[in-house]
């Protein structure tokens, strides 16, 4: 069977799908309905994508980031590493066995945002990310993890790697 024979044939049981679920109530146009392992709602309003888009919608407006408050150390942290380019420490609410923050001291809102001078700077994080993951121990492998805007979950406008490990992860991730 040919590809385009097969496209055509997926794209008519997509339709067919949406329209049976459609009918049944259970998605209707401009709803995102993302059921995960145990029917359990992927996407709530108070998780990571709802934060992302209240961030996004709230824009930076110039007021200090909680990274930022952290490097300032007006809000506690558990810090793992701090060196004068970037500052390393365990994220608070943790996806895995091992999950740690590692941002720049100097604020960038997005990777997208960034040009040719923040070069050495993010060569810096990647090395600190991989130098951190040894010494806690993550020798059998990690995920290294930069959410960008609104539609890649991003909650916190200050750049940032998250470094998860510690367990099996899975693939496709998100």
């Amino acid at each position: 069977m040919g590809r385009g024979r097969v496209a055509a044939m997926a794209a008519v049981l997509v339709r067919g799908l949406a329209r049976g679920w459609g009918a049944h109530g259970a998605v209707r146009v401009g709803q995102r309905c993302v059921v995960g392992r145990g029917g359990q709602d992927q996407n709530p309003p108070d998780g990571e994508v709802g934060k992302a888009q209240r961030a996004a919608s709230e824009g930076a407006g110039g007021q200090p980031t909680i990274f930022s408050k952290i490097i300032d150390r007006s809000v506690p942290a558990t810090i793992l590493y701090e060196d004068d380019k970037c500052l390393v420490f365990r994220d608070v609410a943790p996806q895995a066995p091992t999950h740690f923050l590692v941002i720049p001291k100097r604020p960038i809102p997005r990777i997208s945002r960034v040009g040719p001078q923040d070069t050495e700077l993010l060569g810096h994080l990647l090395v600190v990310a991989a130098r951190t993951a040894q010494a806690e121990g993550l020798a059998d492998g990690y995920r290294v993890v930069i959410n960008d805007g609104k539609h890649g979950a991003q909650s916190v406008y200050h750049l940032h790697l998250h470094v998860l490990g510690g367990r099996q992860l899975s693939w496709p991730p998100g």
